[in-house]
């Protein structure tokens, strides 16, 4: 730093920088600049510290300082009178501390918004996919089925989140979707929904915390509050992950909780609940605070739809506490008028201008009220608020005494969630946001479902539902001397005025059905854009087309029955629920913790002693080794012999590996089932005895302690994700079929879907017996057996033809794909259709790939389907992987093959075999 002092040196910086240099013939000029420097002086300059930098750091301190004056009496001045803008209520402030809104020091939620960016983009891909059609085929949809819907929930009480379920469900099943139910546990609205002829189903968690439910039979699940967790273990396993599952969460306890997670340090349970909201395809909220509120959860699949009965619920069920004694229980006499000022429930730092404007336009009501004895007004205000900076009480009264209003007149009341009391002791409620909502208030809701007149200002959304001197009272938010007209002519000598109590009864039947139409619209709008239905499937109606009466209210006539019935608050039971996962999970970390101690001592040992066994083998065969090494020949072979060597050592290694108990038990069988599956979520479907044999599709999910067969491992085309998802269950046949004499030794062989276990359609222990007995005795020879029948499948009750469902399932491209391939396979060259006659005889089909065949047959039967599903591939896979879609199918990029044989009682080369 001294040589810069001297001058004559220039110090430079690259080339995108600036170059500084100090000439000496400057400080010739300047001589002054050589006085001795302050030890201030060189702090600044061994710091590089500048003026700009100061500048700053002084601005930065009289924003602090001015900011603190903010909630000292003296910053509050009265003024006569208001302007025309709203914002012309600065003249309530120092107008020297309103600079402050221009540079930031204020804010007033402008831009407090959420945007579910990510989920509309979605939706607008998916909607350009689905208009996308291919150049050569087109693809067709057939009514077969209507589609399907799960709703799951932790119990069947009847509270407001079931009134609202019922009532969107009711809607969806006008416009054609079919709704099954689901729960954890049972409860009075068990019957609501029978009633409305949905299936009822209590899921049953076996101790290896399984749930045997084929979640694949539906098209989209819905899932309510946050105790369904436990069930979200299902969709994080394969098949279901592809499952569409919306979320609806309506509490609040776990954000809050979330904050005692981090804390604490608990992120591991932190992160668990972030693979739930994960794997949701949507997680919906029901007003836009929720969102906000769960933003350490969010990955991008967040979505509102506004409305919910919660806040109606609540007045109607606990009428009673809403009555003329929570006045004096709130501390105020009886011919006391109580006004409370109420907000948005977002927080920002010009909350108290807000409040500051209303209690000024309040103050002329003064005048009609008398003082008592005491000298104390009749004219009560509380403002109803959260506490922003933890002593905004006292802001409160700082406000109040600048406006000269009397002592303990005007109250501020932190509130979070029960706000009900305060509301319920109020004559008149005001709302004192001008923040423009993206929802209707859900405090404004409350105040009407209670009966309180409100007056609000016209924002938009406001407007939409609140009609002026019908339901409620508006003011244009640019002039404040409205609301001071309005308040006058609603209190009208020391009481409410008639129109202001006709007024709050409209108000409490405009609430009683509030935002239904938002509601039932949402949930089937989201449904349309994020559920892709089969080819067999109807398409529903559009939502315009749902009936105007399903839309105008709730379904309160089913819920009558129940609602002087007492239940558990939703908040405390969630709340109960959370904390026994927070026990569950401490435990387990406990336990993790104690095993890992317990086993410290021990440790160091068992490496020692390890240790000095492995040294004495060592030495034992190195002993040995020299002790042979001059007796024995040891003749050299050829690399072909190593190599030959080396494979027998691995097949009996796969050999001993694979053969257990099961396969043993399985000798001297005549018949072997095998099941494939596909991930965890099909274990509970599988079987256990010895008849049967698991092969599992992917290595990842097979079961542990079991000798199922590892297909991709027999298959490795079955490792590469496009064909074991396009394969299905046929890879099974493939792997099986490859060196079949390693594995299987039975002179028959089955398969059986786990989807028909599923449905209840699989193998009884009867038929079991019926079926090796029929073998053993060759009562029908060389037959195929096959026990699943498309005369009983839920997608053809029509009872269609071969071809006609073999059309439906596959996007109206069977016939089409069937015939090319087959004239690929033969090498036809002529554009005829090329089909095989299907018999139409009375008889039906398998479906499901679940049937019983003697070994040969089957082995015959792979080496035809080998060809057929080479030949299908070939003309399918560049345009699949072009376009991402396949032509069998509308809704998936996948498709599946399965086969379809004739049944009757004949020799197994009389069958027909077709692959869709």
């Amino acid at each position: 730093m001294g040589s810069l002092e001297t001058g004559g040196i220039s110090f430079k910086r690259d080339k995108n920088t600036l170059t500084r240099s100090y000439s000496a013939g400057r400080t010739e000029r300047h001589p002054f600049l050589y006085r001795p420097r302050s030890n201030f002086s060189r702090f600044l300059r061994f710091k590089k510290l500048d003026y700009i930098q100061w500048i700053c750091t002084v601005a930065v301190f009289l924003f602090f300082v001015v900011l603190f004056q903010m909630f000292l009496p003296g910053s509050v001045v009265e003024k006569p009178e208001l302007g025309s803008s709203p914002w012309r209520g600065m003249e309530l402030v120092d107008k020297d501390l309103w600079y402050l809104k221009e540079i930031g020091g204020l804010d007033f939620g402008e831009d407090i918004k959420f945007q579910p960016s990510k989920i509309l983009q979605n939706f607008r891909k998916g909607n350009r996919e689905m208009n996308m059609s291919f150049s050569s085929r087109t693809l067709s949809r057939f009514p077969y089925r209507k589609p399907q819907l799960a709703l799951v929930f932790a119990d069947l009480l009847v509270d407001p989140h079931q009134l609202l379920m019922v009532t969107v469900a009711t809607a969806l099943q006008e416009i054609g979707y079919t709704i099954h139910v689901y729960s954890l546990g049972d409860g009075p609205a068990q019957s609501i929904w029978k009633s409305m002829r949905s299936p009822v189903n209590i899921i049953q968690i076996s101790h290896k915390m399984e749930i045997a439910v084929d979640w694949l039979n539906y098209d989209g699940i819905l899932m309510n509050s946050l105790e369904t967790k436990s069930v979200f273990s299902c969709f994080m396993q394969e098949p279901f992950k592809s499952v569409p599952l919306i979320w609806t969460i309506n509490e609040r306890t776990l954000a809050t909780h979330s904050r005692q997670y981090t804390s604490s340090w608990q992120i591991e349970l932190l992160h668990d609940w972030r693979k739930a909201f994960n794997q949701a395809t949507v997680v919906v909220f029901p007003n836009h605070v929720l969102p906000m509120m769960y933003s350490a959860f969010d990955t991008g699949n967040y979505y509102v739809i506004p409305g919910s009965p919660a806040d109606i619920w609540e007045t109607e069920t606990k009428m009673a506490l809403y009555n003329d004694e929570i006045h004096v229980k709130m501390g105020y006499e009886p011919d006391d008028i109580v006004i409370a000022i109420v907000g948005s429930q977002f927080l920002y730092r010009g909350l108290w201008l807000e409040h500051a404007l209303v209690l000024k336009a309040l103050l002329p009501l003064f005048a009609e009220f008398s003082l008592d004895n005491n000298s104390k007004s009749h004219l009560k205000i509380i403002i109803l608020s959260g506490d922003l900076t933890g002593n905004y009480s006292a802001a409160v009264e700082a406000i109040a005494a600048n406006l000269s209003y009397p002592r303990g007149t005007v109250k501020h009341f932190a509130v979070d969630d029960d706000v009900g009391s305060p509301l319920g002791a109020a004559d008149l409620v005001i709302y004192g946001s001008f923040l423009e909502e993206q929802s209707f208030p859900e405090i404004l809701v409350k105040a009407m479902s209670i009966g309180k007149p409100i007056i609000t200002p016209d924002l938009s959304m406001i407007r939409t539902y609140v009609d002026d001197r019908v339901n409620g009272y508006l003011f244009p938010k640019e002039n404040l001397k409205v609301l001071t007209q309005i308040v006058l002519q609603a209190i009208s000598k020391g009481t409410l005025s008639p129109l202001a109590r006709n007024i709050a009864s409209m108000g409490k039947n405009t609430a009683k059905n509030l935002m239904v139409l938002e509601t039932v619209e949402g949930y089937a709008t989201l449904l349309e854009n994020v559920v892709e239905l089969p080819s067999e499937v109807t398409a529903p109606k559009a939502v315009s087309e749902i009936p105007p009466k399903l839309k105008k209210e709730w379904c309160w006539n089913l819920f009558k029955a129940f609602m002087n019935s007492t239940h558990e608050d939703r908040t405390l039971k969630s709340s109960r629920y959370l904390k026994t996962v927070e026990e569950q999970w401490n435990y387990m970390q406990n336990e993790s913790s104690g095993s890992i101690a317990a086993t410290n001592d021990s440790f160091s040992y068992d490496i020692w002693e390890e240790e000095r066994n492995i040294m004495m083998l060592n030495t034992r065969k190195r002993r040995e080794e020299e002790e042979l090494k001059d007796r024995t020949d040891q003749p050299h072979g050829t690399w072909e012999d190593v190599y030959k060597s080396a494979k027998r050592a691995d097949r009996s290694r796969n050999d001993l590996h694979e053969r257990d108990e099961g396969e043993l038990l399985r000798t001297g069988q005549p018949l072997c089932i095998y099941e494939p599956y596909f991930g965890e979520g099909t274990w509970s479907f599988l079987h256990q005895s010895s008849l049967y044999r698991g092969i599992g599709l992917s290595t990842k999910g097979r079961r542990p302690r079991t000798d199922d067969i590892d297909a991709p491992s027999r298959l490795s085309l079955l490792s590469k994700p496009y064909y074991r998802d396009a394969l299905g269950e046929y890879g099974a046949f493939f792997a099986i079929a490859n060196r079949i004499d390693r594995i299987h030794k039975n002179s028959w062989i089955g398969f059986q879907s786990w989807r028909a276990t599923a449905r209840k359609a699989s193998l009884s222990r009867i038929a079991e017996k019926a079926l090796v007995d029929a073998i053993e005795s060759r009562k029908h020879g060389d037959s195929l057996y096959f026990w699943v029948r498309t005369d009983m499948d839920p997608r053809n009750d029509l009872q269609s033809d071969f071809w006609s469902f073999c059309d439906a399932i596959n996007a109206g491209n069977c016939k089409l794909a069937f015939s090319e391939a087959l004239k690929r396979m033969y090498g036809i060259k002529h554009d005829l259709e090329f089909l095989p006659p299907m018999p139409e005889d009375g008889d039906t089909w398998s479906v499901m790939l679940s049937f019983a065949l003697p070994t040969r047959s089957f082995l015959e039967f792979v080496m035809f389907s080998r060809m057929f599903v080479d030949a299908l591939d070939a003309q399918m896979y560049d345009e699949h992987h072009q376009s991402g879609r396949c032509y069998l199918s509308l809704a998936k990029v996948t498709f599946e093959f399965s086969v379809i044989a004739c049944m009757k009682r004949v020799p197994y080369w009389n069958f027909v075999w077709i692959l869709l």
